[in-house]
């Protein structure tokens, strides 16, 4: 019985590592692009002084691996599956037995949204393991009362409001296996859970007090969801259903209760939930933002064979989407001649309105990087970090500014980023490989990318507006003429214009 029971959690964290291995890897990338974990005492201090801290914390360490999306798959996996390990300790579930993966299930919902942290979901990690460090502890006397009004404080500067779920176990009496709803032979203990429920109650508003943190946060979560004002109501469900589903595990204690040798019925209502739950998952699922989000990804890395290889399987039809296609063809000088082979949305396709949000600028900064306009995309890339909602930094974006900073002979601008750089995990090796070029004009020169960036760069400067402009084409072209994604992309622009006069003469003068 025992082994069909692990077999059955084995199989739960398959099923999520091959989900966000293979149908959702791009949603794992986006995740990483906006947040960057230093290994730097002031950076931590930062994140831990909150409520909710340690948890936001441990999320962002584990969120920087997901730059590998089979290393992200496989660290969710193992948390969902903890989740379930530790919900199933709380109570003897019998014939309940798949009721304890659903808390899992809805944690799994919460990640399918782009936006849902996983500090989120190591917040009810942390609150699991409490109660099953509580589970052991004895159920009467002082020691354990003491104990639980010092461990409200500590969990919620650990996890956040959703400690609250550890209190209501503790309250319930449905921490531990031998434990009794509402524990009536504890003298007192009514009144005491409710001297501990005050507590829990009055910490976020003298907290609000203290922290420059609107209250409603304080109550909800801070470092939950991505949208400070968005109420994270999966994440909630999740925590909130393992002390539902474990009173209605002990309300039913007699009926729960199965031979050590009878398997079947366990079994049978395990892939009963997971068909239900699997089903609710898929249908969930956002592949359209996936498939926008494989596009960035791909431009990010520079992955253009493989853009192009992509776009002749399915035709991208959203703005991110051509404007990567429109990159790669012009970055393999093939924009001009199969423009109008590929889905277009006009000039928005090719150098789309610089967005106020942190996500659709990306690509279209990509485009301006690789024309040679370096100060457009140091200022588009600056923006969308910006505008990243929780307020984080992005590895991606810091990157990009170092490289930008450099190719403009900004130093010192271009050492801070690097600096920082130096203290993740995964730039780390770039970071001290760039730095010896700062001040070196002829390493700069001969650099196969920095070097041709500086020479295909504007000679002149002039004010750029949201609109590119054919004359902005036209002066970063004639500024050097060896910038051939700069004439494709001026080509393009006139036959997207229907401009068949200015085409012409380009052709003339230039073929």
């Amino acid at each position: 019985m025992k082994f069909i029971l692990t077999l059955c959690t084995l199989l739960f964290g398959v099923a999520v590592f091959l989900f966000f291995g293979l149908a959702y890897p791009h949603h794992l990338h986006y995740q990483e692009q906006f947040q960057l974990f230093l290994f730097d005492s002031t950076y931590v201090w930062d994140v831990v002084k909150l409520p909710g801290g340690v948890a936001d914390l441990l999320g962002r360490f584990c969120t920087q691996f997901f730059l590998y999306a089979w290393v992200g798959a496989l660290i969710i996996a193992v948390l969902l599956s903890g989740v379930q390990l530790l919900t199933l300790r709380l109570v003897s579930w019998g014939r309940f037995y798949a009721l304890s993966f659903i808390p899992s299930f809805l944690l799994w919902l919460f990640l399918l949204d782009e936006n849902a942290l996983l500090g989120g979901v190591w917040a009810v990690v942390l609150t699991l393991l409490a109660s099953w460090a509580f589970s052991m502890l004895p159920r009467s006397g002082w020691v354990p009362r003491i104990l639980l009004i010092a461990a409200i404080p500590v969990l919620y500067w650990m996890a956040g409001p959703v400690c609250l779920v550890f209190f209501l176990l503790q309250a319930a009496g449905l921490n531990g296996k031998d434990a009794s709803p509402l524990d009536s032979k504890v003298k007192g203990a009514t009144a005491w859970y409710g001297v501990v429920l005050v507590l829990l109650v009055v910490m976020p508003f003298l907290l609000s007090y203290c922290l420059p943190v609107a209250t409603g946060n304080l109550w909800y979560g801070l470092h939950y969801h991505r949208y400070p004002t968005a109420f994270p109501v999966l994440l909630w469900s999740a925590a909130l259903s393992v002390f539902v589903l474990t009173l209605i595990v002990r309300v039913c204690h007699s009926w729960a209760k199965t031979s050590s040798s009878s398997f079947l019925f366990p079994l049978s209502t395990f892939l009963l939930v997971m068909i239900i739950m699997g089903s609710l998952v898929w249908k969930n699922s956002n592949f359209k933002a996936e498939k926008v989000m494989k596009y960035d990804f791909m431009a990010r890395f520079q992955q253009w064979n493989r853009i192009l290889e992509t776009i002749n399987t399915e035709r991208p039809n959203n703005q991110i989407g051509v404007t990567v296609q429109n990159l790669a063809l012009g970055m393999q000088g093939l924009l001009s001649t199969h423009l109008f082979d590929y889905n277009q949305n006009g000039l928005l396709g090719l150098l789309p309105d610089i967005g106020t949000d942190a996500t659709s600028p990306l690509p279209t900064a990509e485009a301006f990087y690789q024309l040679g306009m370096t100060a457009i995309a140091q200022r588009t890339v600056f923006e969308a970090q910006e505008a990243i909602l929780d307020f984080q930094k992005s590895g991606r974006c810091y990157k990009r500014l170092a490289q930008t900073n450099l190719i403009l002979g900004n130093y010192e601008v271009a050492r801070k980023y690097l600096s920082a750089l130096q203290k993740t995990i995964f730039y780390r090796d770039w970071a001290n490989e760039t730095l010896p070029l700062l001040g070196d004009e002829k390493a700069i020169a001969k650099h196969p990318e920095y070097g041709r960036l500086r020479r295909m760069a504007y000679k002149d400067n002039f004010f750029f507006g949201d609109h590119v402009t054919s004359e902005m084409l036209q002066s970063l072209f004639l500024s050097n003429t060896d910038n051939r994604l700069a004439y494709e992309y001026l080509k393009a622009y006139y036959m997207l214009t229907g401009d068949r006069e200015n085409y012409t003469k380009l052709l003339l003068q230039y073929q």
